[in-house]
């Protein structure tokens, strides 16, 4: 019986590495939504064998399709205090993410 091989690869987008296989679902940076993502991958996982890129693995693509446009993660809180000084101010920030879901790694 011949056992399906799993890929995975690792791609860069938004300044921040994922580690992907085909189907999966990930929340990303917010991505333009009149283009269809297709990231280039610096490792590939193909069973038992590992091929890393220098930066980029030659020839090899992940490309998914978007799921959701704009989701946004928790809220992120700054505080300053200053004791006894009447220094206080809070500050907020939702991040805008995009939902993909991995289609193929060719």
């Amino acid at each position: 019986m011949a056992e399906k091989t799993l890929k995975k690869a690792v791609i860069l987008t938004g300044g921040k590495q994922y580690l992907v296989e085909s189907g999966q679902e990930l929340n990303v940076e917010l991505l333009d939504p009149a283009t269809k993502p297709i990231f280039d991958a610096l490792l590939v996982i193909d069973g038992g064998t590992a091929t890393v890129g220098a930066p980029i693995v030659d020839g090899v693509k992940v490309t998914a399709d978007i799921v959701e446009q704009v989701v946004k993660a928790d809220k992120v809180t700054a505080i300053r205090y200053k004791a006894k000084k009447r220094v206080n101010k809070k500050r907020g920030h939702r991040q805008k993410l995009t939902r993909i879901k991995i289609i193929k790694i060719a």
